[in-house]
């Protein structure tokens, strides 16, 4: 007990593929061999029928494999194009269709593979006493048959990819209910435009992106910027503080984004997904995991800028802040996206493939219905693998 926290803490200062090949080393592989030693035994005692996969668990599906299990995947991080016709997420790659492009997005996806060595170390032998016939050279080779879930709306994806017909896009996870409140002091909200800042959850401690922040709002007197920073900063390090920043360690976020002139994001894709659902544009910063890939995203559509936070300074992030604030098409485009979200309804399209597809692979499980449903109503992603 308190193990994953602990593992999880150094993540918070790493960046780049080394935030991935941490994760992969000192955690996925941690977590893949517990569930498969004990995973079996729970389901058969819990008598489960069928089973949900975030596929961000690699290799995890080998337990209903060798069960006789059906089950789906849904991605509550950006998908992975495993036919290298678009940028795996990890990569801040722009889409190109040229055969260099193609080249490299391949390229891509064998670095991946290189990264999930450790937890293949732990998949590899389970297949093989299971009796599990896996071609480890294919790319996606144990995703789900039957059906694949992205929360991704396909207007927010690059266009072009190849994708079965069991591959659905369903639109974001989240909604205005379910949440616990956050204590927030509203009262200091001045009236201004507000500017809304998040580094998510995981990787959220490169204290440098902070005064960069911080640095660039000092020009923008004319707006209001809330800034958290979870629990890895501490806010006094982070001073001198402008009069017209709020620095909080959690904020109410979907809330704070329905009046925001800008997210400053990681670029998550549950926070993208919900600046965008409110028609806020953004400047993306992101870090790690599926971020790249999200931000390359906004780039593409137009509904917002990036930037590198290696060495980023105050200044340019001050520069992409006032290109999108004051380029009225990066606020007319999320809009077009707020509208495009509001009419995909994600949870029930989500909910609808599940029914259908579990109900393909076993007819009886349609009598539970109502079981399904009401996971697909109340669904909640959390941004963490």
């Amino acid at each position: 007990m308190g193990s994953l926290a602990e593992i999880y803490a150094p993540v918070a200062k790493m960046h780049g593929l080394e935030v991935v090949n941490y994760t992969c080393r000192m955690i996925f592989s941690r977590l893949g061999r517990a569930a498969l030693k004990h995973l079996p035994q729970k389901l058969e005692e819990a008598g489960v029928e069928a089973l949900v996969i975030d596929p961000i668990h690699f290799f995890l599906e080998l337990v209903p494999m060798s069960m006789g299990i059906p089950y789906i995947h849904i991605w509550c991080a950006l998908h992975f194009d495993f036919s290298g016709s678009t940028p795996a997420p990890l990569f801040n790659w722009q889409h190109e269709t040229t055969s260099e492009a193609l080249t490299r997005n391949v390229g891509g996806l064998q670095q991946i593979g290189e990264a999930l060595l450790p937890v293949l170390a732990e998949a590899m032998p389970y297949a093989d006493r299971t009796g599990l016939r896996i071609n480890w050279q294919e790319p996606g080779s144990t995703v789900s048959k039957l059906a694949v879930i992205t929360q991704a709306p396909k207007e927010f994806d690059f266009p072009g990819i190849p994708w079965p017909a069991h591959f659905h896009y369903a639109g974001p996870f989240h909604d205005d209910e379910g949440r616990e409140p956050v204590a927030f002091p509203r009262e200091q909200l001045s009236g201004k435009p507000l500017i809304y800042a998040s580094l998510g959850t995981l990787v959220n401690g490169l204290d440098h992106v902070y005064k960069a922040i911080l640095e660039a709002t000092t020009e923008l007197p004319e707006f209001q910027l809330v800034l958290s920073v979870g629990q890895c900063i501490n806010p006094d390090e982070l001073r001198p503080i402008p009069s017209n920043a709020i620095i909080v360690r959690k904020a109410p976020q979907l809330e704070l984004l329905k009046g925001a002139a800008l997210c400053i994001t990681h670029a998550g894709l549950n926070t993208a997904l919900e600046a965008l659902t409110q028609g806020v544009p953004m400047v993306a910063l992101p870090i790690g995991y599926d971020q790249p890939g999200v931000a390359a995203r906004i780039v593409y559509h137009g509904v917002g800028e990036s930037l590198e936070i290696e060495k980023l300074t105050g200044e340019q992030l001050l520069e992409a802040m006032r290109k999108v604030l004051e380029n009225q098409s990066y606020r007319e485009r999320a809009r077009h996206f707020q509208k495009v979200i509001a009419e995909t309804r994600g949870l029930e399209v989500a909910a609808d493939r599940i029914e259908q597809a579990f109900k393909r692979a076993n007819p009886s499980i349609d009598q539970n219905r109502r079981g399904i449903r009401y996971l697909g109503r109340g669904v909640q992603a959390s941004g963490a693998p």
